[in-house]
């Protein structure tokens, strides 16, 4: 976890994983035991001794910060449970910054750590609060979206219909086995649209290559 703060107009900048470690500081910091024993014993030593609060009373007060406190762990245990079931996975978090701008955190979980009845997760060196997490990434829809992504990226750089060539045929063709090649379900996040003018293109050169041949 790196120990240095980055710097913006002579001011230290809070980031992400700083964000979400000091919001969660904040939960951890609610009554716990002794401080609520210790309101209890002043609640009883500052009481109208004309009118003194029941034994009754206190042993209610007890026995509902008690139910309080185990619904605490047990939810603390089962953060824990959840946390580490994430390791290995790609997650999203995201992280509230002290002047209200919301950042997402993508990464690989490598790790969790466990304190102070909190869970953390471990991205990238930084850690953060689970209760920050966003998204849970399945690696089989992380695979098809890069691919879809980068296909569409290399479509769009193609020359305009009208003035492509067959020096453009081996890029074409890369493409157009890419697309042939990959499952439906990872066509299915190619737009449509993207879809159709690849098979324009492919025509396209097609065309171009008939016309050669037939020159020739």
């Amino acid at each position: 976890m790196s120990l240095i703060a980055p710097v913006e107009d002579g001011k230290f900048v809070e980031s992400t994983s700083q964000s979400s470690l000091n919001k969660a500081n904040e939960s951890n910091n609610a009554m716990d035991k002794d401080a609520f024993l210790q309101l209890l014993v002043a609640q009883m030593k500052y009481q109208d001794p004309l009118q003194p609060t029941s034994n009754t009373e206190y042993i209610s007060q007890y026995a509902q910060f008690s139910q309080v406190e185990q619904m605490n762990n047990m939810a603390a245990s089962m953060d824990l449970q959840r946390a580490s079931q994430l390791v290995g996975k790609e997650v999203y978090v995201k992280t509230t910054g002290s002047n209200g701008e919301t950042k997402y955190v993508q990464g690989k979980v490598d790790y969790v750590v466990y304190e102070n009845n909190k869970a953390y997760l471990a991205i990238n060196e930084s850690l953060y609060s689970i209760d920050d997490l966003d998204t849970v990434h399945d690696p089989e829809y992380l695979e098809a979206y890069k691919m879809a992504t980068d296909l569409v990226e290399r479509i769009n750089k193609l020359p305009g219909i009208n003035v492509i060539s067959l020096s453009d045929a081996a890029e074409v063709d890369d493409l157009n086995k890419i697309y042939n090649d990959m499952s439906d379900y990872q066509k299915s996040f190619v737009a449509k649209e993207k879809a159709d003018a690849l098979k324009t293109y492919t025509d396209k050169i097609e065309s171009l290559r008939n016309e050669e041949n037939e020159e020739e």
